[in-house]
């Protein structure tokens, strides 16, 4: 079992939060950024982690083992390729890639090397999702025929390439997790800006999964009011999973009798899904397994994702591929 010391680099909204986990965890050594006031913060809160401008210091470092990159999904496949071929293992934030080929080649970087590669899909380590997953595979719900995943929210900033790379990452390998089935082919995708450019701020997604499942997800960045909700349908009853609500998240409906309701207990709703997986990213690399959002994971979705993205735009989706290009080249 090796001893894990861990950089992180990208410490912006959600990347400190990775840091906080990593640092309560007892592991994080390095933190990494371009912008010196993210670094301040760093240093005022822990102030005997070390911090760097330039990630090639992490690259440089035979101290450290394993790298989480929390920066602009654009910049993924460079910097989760110079980390894996320095030899470390890598935590990436959803998505892996907006292009299916790059994260299919991670995954075939990280395996050759035998290093550990997992995506932030940080719902596969929700206990609440945990607990539907259980009662799916129990039997609870009979044959899965229908899946649908709502997550509404307002985004002010709209800062990434639309608002399905940003949220459908969650609820297709949550979909897929809990169900147990792998999604097949996008039927349909539709997608619309409120600012009237090539940014949508809403999509709706249609998805056929094994065994002739269907999900529908739809994800907004202009809601006022947060919704985030997944609905399971089976052929004996129906479960929804509300990640708003305090109490009673859990909900299972008979199918044929509206009277008969469960609420399902979560006891241990209280441990933040973040620190778990954050755990489960430590564990993996010091026993050299295999993460549950692994690479293979983290191409499942994309594949998906470039699918629908294809559908929805068109030939107006090389318009956002330039934009990304060129946003990768200012970084190097």
């Amino acid at each position: 079992m090796t001893e894990q010391k861990i950089a992180v680099i990208g410490c912006g909204v959600w990347g400190r939060n990775i840091v906080r986990n990593f640092y309560n965890l007892g592991v994080l050594k390095v933190v990494c950024d371009m912008d010196e006031e993210n670094l301040a913060k760093v240093k005022e809160q822990y102030p005997e982690v070390e911090v760097t401008k330039d990630f090639h210091d992490i690259i440089n470092n035979p101290e450290i083992t394993s790298v989480a990159v929390v920066t602009p999904s654009h910049t993924h496949y460079k910097m989760v390729h110079a980390m894996l071929d320095a030899g470390k293992n890598v935590y990436v934030e959803k998505p892996i890639s907006t292009v299916a080929q790059e994260a299919k080649d991670l995954t075939e970087v990280a395996n050759s090397k035998g290093l550990v590669l997992m995506v932030g899909h940080l719902l596969l380590y929700h206990p609440a999702v945990n607990r539907l997953k259980m009662l799916i595979e129990e039997g609870a719900l009979g044959e899965v025929v229908y899946a649908q995943s709502d997550r509404l929210n307002i985004n002010f900033f709209k800062n990434d390439r639309s608002v399905m790379w940003d949220l459908a990452p969650h609820d297709v390998s949550m979909m897929s997790y809990v169900t147990g089935k792998n999604p097949v082919r996008v039927i349909s995708a539709v997608g619309c800006s409120s600012d009237k450019n090539d940014i949508m701020d809403i999509t709706h997604i249609g998805i056929e999964f094994e065994d002739g499942m269907i999900g529908q997800i739809s994800d907004s960045w202009i809601t006022p009011r947060k919704h985030v909700q997944l609905l399971v349908r089976g052929t004996k009853a129906t479960a929804i999973l509300d990640d708003t609500l305090r109490e009673n998240k859990l909900v299972i409906f008979d199918n044929f009798n509206k009277d008969i309701t469960q609420n399902v207990q979560l006891d241990y709703l209280e441990i933040e899904p973040l620190k778990l997986e954050c755990q489960h990213f430590i564990s993996c690399c010091e026993n050299g397994k295999k993460a549950r959002s692994d690479g293979d994971n983290g191409f499942m979705v994309t594949a998906i994702l470039e699918q629908a993205e294809k559908v929805m735009l068109g030939e107006r989706r090389k318009n956002l591929d330039e934009v990304n290009f060129a946003l990768s080249r200012t970084k190097k």
